[in-house]
Protein backbone atom coordinates (compact mmCIF):
# COMPACT_ATOMS: atom_id res chain seq x y z
CA UNK A 1 0.00 0.00 0.00
CA UNK A 2 1.07 3.95 -1.13
CA UNK A 3 0.28 6.16 1.61
CA UNK A 4 0.95 10.22 1.18
CA UNK A 5 3.09 10.24 4.80
CA UNK A 6 5.64 7.77 2.16
CA UNK A 7 6.07 10.51 -0.07
CA UNK A 8 9.71 12.41 -0.90
CA UNK A 9 9.56 14.78 -3.70
CA UNK A 10 13.17 15.88 -5.20
CA UNK A 11 12.76 19.36 -6.75
CA UNK A 12 15.87 19.66 -8.79
CA UNK A 13 15.20 16.13 -10.78
CA UNK A 14 11.26 16.48 -10.39
CA UNK A 15 10.44 13.65 -9.65
CA UNK A 16 8.67 11.86 -6.26
CA UNK A 17 9.42 8.51 -4.62
CA UNK A 18 6.80 6.19 -3.25
CA UNK A 19 7.52 4.06 -0.62
CA UNK A 20 5.92 0.73 0.14
CA UNK A 21 3.71 0.91 3.66
CA UNK A 22 4.29 -1.41 6.58
CA UNK A 23 1.26 -3.91 7.13
CA UNK A 24 0.91 -1.86 10.71
CA UNK A 25 -0.09 1.20 7.93
CA UNK A 26 -2.08 -1.17 5.98
CA UNK A 27 -5.67 0.63 7.32
CA UNK A 28 -4.56 4.16 6.43
CA UNK A 29 -6.49 6.23 4.37
CA UNK A 30 -4.61 6.14 0.71
CA UNK A 31 -4.27 9.75 -0.81
CA UNK A 32 -6.80 9.36 -3.98
CA UNK A 33 -7.99 5.57 -3.24
CA UNK A 34 -11.63 4.57 -1.50
CA UNK A 35 -11.85 3.49 2.16
CA UNK A 36 -13.72 0.56 2.96
CA UNK A 37 -17.15 1.37 2.91
CA UNK A 38 -18.69 2.00 6.52
CA UNK A 39 -22.13 2.38 8.00
CA UNK A 40 -23.77 5.97 7.57
CA UNK A 41 -23.80 8.01 10.55
CA UNK A 42 -25.20 11.17 11.51
CA UNK A 43 -22.31 14.01 9.20
CA UNK A 44 -22.70 11.41 6.53
CA UNK A 45 -26.81 11.75 7.01
CA UNK A 46 -26.77 15.78 7.36
CA UNK A 47 -24.33 15.58 3.86
CA UNK A 48 -27.27 13.95 2.59
CA UNK A 49 -29.98 16.20 3.75
CA UNK A 50 -27.90 19.10 2.36
CA UNK A 51 -27.77 17.88 -1.02
CA UNK A 52 -31.19 16.09 -1.53
CA UNK A 53 -32.53 18.92 -3.23
CA UNK A 54 -30.02 18.75 -5.88
CA UNK A 55 -30.57 15.14 -6.10
CA UNK A 56 -34.36 15.45 -6.85
CA UNK A 57 -33.36 18.41 -9.40
CA UNK A 58 -30.66 15.80 -11.43
CA UNK A 59 -33.46 13.33 -11.43
CA UNK A 60 -36.80 14.93 -11.54
CA UNK A 61 -37.75 12.86 -8.95
CA UNK A 62 -39.35 14.16 -5.09
CA UNK A 63 -37.74 11.56 -2.48
CA UNK A 64 -40.23 11.48 0.31
CA UNK A 65 -37.52 9.15 1.96
CA UNK A 66 -33.71 9.96 1.55
CA UNK A 67 -31.36 7.66 4.53
CA UNK A 68 -28.11 7.20 4.40
CA UNK A 69 -27.68 3.76 4.67
CA UNK A 70 -23.64 3.55 4.28
CA UNK A 71 -20.72 4.82 2.51
CA UNK A 72 -17.10 5.44 1.50
CA UNK A 73 -14.89 8.01 0.62
CA UNK A 74 -11.79 9.29 -1.32
CA UNK A 75 -9.67 12.35 -0.39
CA UNK A 76 -8.89 14.67 -3.38
CA UNK A 77 -8.23 18.26 -2.68
CA UNK A 78 -11.15 17.99 -0.39
CA UNK A 79 -13.52 14.37 -0.23
CA UNK A 80 -15.05 12.95 -2.32
CA UNK A 81 -18.36 10.41 -0.26
CA UNK A 82 -19.71 8.10 -2.60
CA UNK A 83 -23.18 7.39 -0.18
CA UNK A 84 -25.82 4.55 -0.64
CA UNK A 85 -29.35 5.96 0.09
CA UNK A 86 -32.45 4.73 0.63
CA UNK A 87 -35.50 6.66 -1.73
CA UNK A 88 -38.30 4.15 -0.38
CA UNK A 89 -39.27 0.73 -0.93
CA UNK A 90 -36.65 -1.73 -1.89
CA UNK A 91 -35.24 1.78 -4.01
CA UNK A 92 -31.74 2.94 -3.86
CA UNK A 93 -29.48 5.70 -5.68
CA UNK A 94 -26.06 5.85 -5.17
CA UNK A 95 -24.55 9.68 -4.43
CA UNK A 96 -21.33 11.18 -4.91
CA UNK A 97 -20.64 14.18 -2.82
CA UNK A 98 -17.58 16.71 -3.14
CA UNK A 99 -16.95 18.49 -0.10
CA UNK A 100 -14.30 21.26 -0.66
CA UNK A 101 -11.14 21.62 1.79
CA UNK A 102 -12.81 23.97 4.72
CA UNK A 103 -10.61 26.79 4.17
CA UNK A 104 -12.78 27.14 0.86
CA UNK A 105 -15.65 27.73 3.02
CA UNK A 106 -18.23 26.11 0.28
CA UNK A 107 -20.90 23.57 1.48
CA UNK A 108 -21.54 19.96 -0.03
CA UNK A 109 -22.32 19.50 -3.95
CA UNK A 110 -24.02 16.74 -5.47
CA UNK A 111 -21.64 15.82 -8.16
CA UNK A 112 -23.10 12.80 -9.83
CA UNK A 113 -25.66 10.33 -8.85
CA UNK A 114 -26.84 6.90 -10.07
CA UNK A 115 -30.44 5.49 -9.76
CA UNK A 116 -31.99 2.11 -9.74
CA UNK A 117 -29.77 0.82 -7.41
CA UNK A 118 -30.48 -2.26 -4.84
CA UNK A 119 -29.65 -2.79 -1.37
CA UNK A 120 -26.78 -5.45 -2.23
CA UNK A 121 -24.88 -3.15 -4.87
CA UNK A 122 -21.87 -2.36 -4.23
CA UNK A 123 -20.62 1.31 -3.72
CA UNK A 124 -17.93 2.20 -6.40
CA UNK A 125 -16.47 4.79 -7.58
CA UNK A 126 -18.37 6.69 -10.54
Amino acid sequence: MLTCESVEFNRSKRFCFLTQASTADANMMMCGGLLGSQSAHPEIQKICDIVKSQAEQKTGKIYDVFVAKCYTSQVVAGTNYFVKVHVGGDDYVHIRVFQSLPHVGAGPVLANIQESKRHDDAIEYF
